[in-house]
């Protein structure tokens, strides 16, 4: 999957979805991609919390076969910045 098939998916699981916050997923040199309320983008932009992640892993999130707690836990991801936007993100995952 491309990055903006990857931005697709999840724009249509933010857009029915109460998530407010923004949260930028930073796959190293892949590129970001931005979920901004009701908007994702794989453009670069400010947020309330910067995720760190493999590529292949932030697919497997996305897929549903690696949960948000687990990849946290075995440093599979790197949160910084508003922890609660992260975890209200967890729910759309």
């Amino acid at each position: 999957m491309t990055l903006q098939e990857i931005a697709a998916e999840l724009q249509t699981r933010v857009a029915d979805s109460d998530f407010d916050k923004s949260v930028k997923f930073v796959m190293n040199d892949e590129g970001v991609i931005v979920l901004d309320g009701k908007q994702v983008s794989t453009e670069d932009a400010p947020t309330d919390c910067t995720i760190t992640v493999a590529r292949s892993d932030f697919e497997d999130l996305v897929a549903g076969n690696l949960s948000p707690t687990a990849a946290f836990m075995s440093g599979k991801l790197k949160v910084e910045g508003d922890m609660s936007a992260a975890m209200a993100l967890s729910q759309l995952l």
